[in-house]
């Protein structure tokens, strides 16, 4: 389709999930390059959507640290796909209880996302997740450990993206596409 092509690749580094390959590629012209790419399973994400006794949404999101930024980051509830064979639906519910404490009563997709297709081939999928009930939650890591749990209303978590205060891409595509749902539900 695009005429270009891969010749070959070599894992150069074998992680606990994540591996690095240096890929051969070929132009549409026949020309060689190479590229380092991050192989990954993949990854999941769960928007836990609430309503208070007036209807209104809010979503529940996590604030944790995150060492390659050095600082703390608002999410989603999210998780790697680090079980072979799981389905990303499962993976979410699994993420979901382990992170937020939440078991979802329905799980619905909204999408897939390429978080960073330039070094990369991991793919997120993001979830909505409606009829939430409380259960104990069981982090995994000092991160997990540490983070707190914001019960946001849904309408404060978009313009927290529109401030900048939200900037993790799987958390702004999740609570972007919840939106329009929640809009085409309402008939807007």
């Amino acid at each position: 389709m695009s005429g270009f092509r891969r010749i070959s690749e070599e894992i150069v580094h074998t992680g606990h999930v994540w591996h690095l390959a240096t890929a051969r590629y070929e132009d549409p012209d026949g020309r060689p390059f190479e590229r380092d790419v991050v192989r990954s399973p993949g990854a999941v994400g769960v928007v836990p959507l609430v309503f208070d006794a007036e209807g209104n949404p809010s979503v529940v999101l996590v604030s944790q640290y995150r060492p390659p930024y050095e600082r703390e980051v608002i999410e989603i509830p999210a998780g790697m796909r680090d079980v072979d064979g799981e389905d990303t639906a499962e993976v979410a519910r699994r993420e979901l209880i382990e992170e937020a404490g939440l078991r979802a009563g329905e799980l619905s997709r909204l999408g897939e996302i390429y978080p960073s297709p330039g070094m990369t081939d991991s793919v997120t999928t993001i979830y909505l997740a409606t009829g939430c009930t409380t259960v104990p939650h069981d982090r995994q890591g000092p991160e997990e450990e540490f983070m707190e749990l914001l019960h946001v209303p849904l309408d404060e978590a978009l313009a927290m993206v529109d401030r900048g205060e939200i900037v993790d891409a799987k958390t702004v595509t999740g609570l972007l596409l919840t939106a329009r749902r929640l809009a085409a539900a309402d008939g807007r």
